[in-house]
């Protein structure tokens, strides 16, 4: 088992989707906490972990499996810097490029779900792996370029991210207001004009010099973000210990298409009790009705049966590959029963009467 000795930040470069004020800048500002429990990052200009003295190869040999190293609390390191780029594919670039040190995109929201974006940037990307991940709750401030009042009849339009729209709809349709989709919360903000009302961020407010309208909008209450804080393939090394937090994310493309074939993947997982906590399907570029399959698995690749499926999807003629390993956020990390009222309308149970077994599904 590997841990984290002396961890340093040096001004850590992390790219993320601008400008200054998105959801996005502040999941970079908690990139390097993220990652630095869990992995080694080197590049020309920056460390994360320091290699592992004698004196501390020591102390690690008398900890127990199941000890995860602890997250550096040495106030006197420098914080991330930030650097904002316009999309999401340049935050890839720049991690590859060596521009920046780490990146950190949203890759799903409780709301909106997945972003595709990501999970296709980390496909198509042969030196960009997620190492971390962050969890931002989601609460939107409303606000307009001048004082005014929400019956005020010169506002028109309701801008933000496309995902940020979705989440105050219904605010915005009481009001009437047309909606404009942004590159971005903190591009709507930024951007605003005077017949606008812009949903960000509560810091846009200061950063933009915004008026506030309302604040806390949202039609879902305790929404939340997911990011993935990412590094080159080839300067990121795991440190190996027992946690069940371990997060997989795997590219798997089968061998050939037809009945039983995603059936077939999966028994693999059941058959050695391995959770798939989401799992999505990607067309392959330019490849009519071909598909491959996003998976997260429960556990670290380097664990034996980890390792035992992957050898039998190989095994098995199908495509496989790594596109993350990150330890997961503790407070989401368990797994449970959906709740009632988070299922779709109009969903049935087995103890729903036969007229609403026949309307919601149709047999």
């Amino acid at each position: 088992m590997a841990g984290l000795v002396n961890p340093v930040h040096q001004g850590c470069a992390v790219a993320f989707l601008g400008p200054e004020g998105t959801f996005s800048h502040q999941a970079a500002l908690q990139a390097i906490a993220a990652v630095e429990p869990v992995w080694v990052v080197s590049t020309g200009s920056t460390t994360l972990a320091t290699e592992t003295t004698a004196a501390a190869a020591a102390a690690e040999a008398a900890q127990t499996p199941e000890t995860a190293p602890q997250q550096s609390t040495n106030q006197t390191d420098p914080p991330a810097l930030p650097i904002p780029v316009a999309s999401v594919a340049e935050v890839f670039a720049a991690v590859s490029q060596g521009k920046a040190d780490l990146g950190v995109v949203a890759v799903e929201n409780t709301v909106e779900g997945p972003v595709f974006a990501t999970l296709d940037g980390l496909i198509a990307s042969t030196d960009v792996v997620a190492i971390g991940e962050v969890i931002l709750p989601i609460t939107f401030t409303a606000f307009t370029k001048e004082p005014v009042l929400a019956d005020d009849p010169s506002l028109t339009e309701a801008t933000a991210h496309p995902h940020g729209l979705a989440q105050v709809r219904q605010y915005t349709r009481a009001h009437g207001w047309h909606e404009v989709p942004a590159a971005s919360n903190a591009a709507a903000c930024r951007d605003i004009t005077p017949n606008q009302v812009a949903f960000g961020p509560a810091l846009c407010g200061d950063l933009y010099g915004l008026q506030v309208l309302k604040e806390n909008v949202a039609d879902f209450p305790g929404a939340a973000t997911r990011f993935l804080v990412l590094a080159k393939r080839s300067t990121a090394q795991p440190q190996h210990f027992a946690s069940p937090n371990w997060r997989t994310l795997l590219a798997i493309t089968p061998r050939a298409t037809g009945p039983g074939v995603l059936a077939r993947i999966t028994k693999q997982f059941a058959r050695r009790k391995l959770n798939l906590s989401s799992l999505f399907s990607r067309p392959l570029k330019g490849q009519n009705g071909q598909y491959l399959f996003v998976v997260t698995l429960d556990a670290p690749p380097w664990q034996p049966e980890s390792r035992a499926l992957l050898a039998d999807l190989l095994a098995a003629g199908d495509a496989v590959k790594t596109l993350g390993v990150w330890l997961a956020n503790s407070d989401h990390a368990t797994i449970g029963s959906v709740l009632p009222g988070s299922l779709p309308p109009g969903s049935v149970t087995g103890a729903d009467p036969a007229g609403a077994l026949a309307q919601a599904l149709l047999w």
